[in-house]
């Protein structure tokens, strides 16, 4: 990727520079990069029609500081070469106290943590060297899969190089001295709040919907809201100055939500420990044909755990004339399917092989080691 240096946007307490990709198709969104160094932490912010979308925050102090906290990234930024003696860089789409940044700092406990506006941010945070790796969510006990990610999986080309099984736990916050009784509302991300649903109808308040459970805990903090609560994580309360008023509210207390962790290049398998791959393929149609494609793995004795079907966006729907009235018309589908071996083993390998003569497109999205810790 050619990228060339346009300007020198400002000079405060934080710096940003701007460039373009010039490379890019007239038909492409790309926008100018922009990068901050913000209190010794870099974070990119959107970045449309040349405006910066930045988060406002209004200076208002009440319980903890918030203004050193950095803002989101977006698919614009790109930094210097990164420095090896650093801690690695974990890209997440959110910000301080989401569950996806707890995800990350599970797997790397010692990472610095980049959060970034949307899923495709945090790809791009990877491909461009502002992040070694990416954590993403990709399915949940209670809410299931999250699609959008599936599709991104297949756009970029990250490996998969880990897994977390990231245990939910809810928890209800607020300003502290605020009791619960006090409360006329509650925030959070539409799926928290509807996942703790039968602890919030006791509570018996109005709900209203946030983007994201850590954004509900930093609106109430940085403007103060003393009758509002948040559904969000006790790591959220600690990032912005909030008491836990309850925890472990929601409906099922094993609801897991499971992670991927995504870099630009994949790992050795091995089997000294317990490996999962993740593969993506495509079939021509007709009988059994996924059937046939599943057996392979059956028959070495294969362990699948996860299989998603999603359709293909460029090839929607495939007509075929096999009917005595005319053209039938079929969906056209992408499946994904995690199955616990590691691609080191020649079962593996042979299963591969033999799904190639079904597949008419097969790519291994990564083979890494299992999270078997809750």
């Amino acid at each position: 990727m050619s990228l060339k240096y346009v300007a020198l946007l400002g000079w405060r307490s934080e710096y940003e520079y701007s460039w373009w990709n010039r490379n890019q198709p007239s038909k492409s969104n790309s926008a100018p990069v922009t990068i901050r160094w913000l209190s010794g932490q870099r974070s990119i912010s959107s970045v449309h029609g040349g405006k910066v979308a930045a988060t406002c925050n209004h200076g208002r102090k009440f319980h903890k500081d918030l203004t050193s906290l950095p803002k989101p990234l977006t698919i614009a930024d790109l930094s210097v070469t990164p420095d090896d003696s650093l801690k690695v860089r974990i890209s997440f789409k959110g910000i301080l106290g989401s569950y996806s940044e707890d995800a990350a700092l599970k797997a790397y406990p010692k990472c610095e943590t980049v959060p970034c506006d949307e899923f495709e941010d945090a790809f791009k945070a990877v491909e461009l060297w502002l992040a070694e790796k990416a954590v993403l969510p990709i399915e949940n006990s209670s809410g299931g899969s999250i699609h959008r990610n599936y599709d991104l999986l297949l756009r970029h080309r990250l490996h998969i190089v880990g897994e977390v099984q990231l245990p939910v736990n809810f928890c209800l916050l607020a300003l502290p001295g605020i009791r619960i009784e006090q409360l006329k509302r509650v925030l959070s991300h539409p799926q928290a709040l509807a996942l703790s649903d039968i602890f919030l109808c006791k509570l018996g308040v109005p709900r209203e919907n946030v983007d994201d459970t850590a954004s509900a805990a930093q609106y109430v903090a940085s403007n103060g809201l003393r009758d509002a609560a948040v559904v969000a994580s006790t790591r959220a309360a600690e990032v912005y100055g909030l008491n836990v008023l309850a925890e472990k509210i929601q409906d099922d207390s094993d609801n897991i939500t499971r992670f991927l962790v995504l870099a630009r290049d994949p790992i050795i398998p091995r089997t000294d420990k317990p490996f999962k791959t993740s593969v993506v393929f495509t079939l021509e149609e007709g009988p059994g044909i996924l059937f046939k494609a599943l057996a392979v793995f059956a028959l070495r004795d294969i362990n699948l755990t996860k299989i998603e079907s999603r359709p293909q966006r460029k090839r929607p729907l495939r007509v075929v004339d096999d009917s005595n009235t005319g053209a039938a018309k079929y969906f056209d589908y992408l499946f994904y399917i995690d199955f616990e071996a590691s691609m080191a083993e020649p079962r593996a390998q042979n299963a591969l092989g033999h799904l190639q003569e079904f597949a008419t497109f097969l790519r291994v999205l990564g083979c890494y080691p299992m999270d078997t810790t809750l």
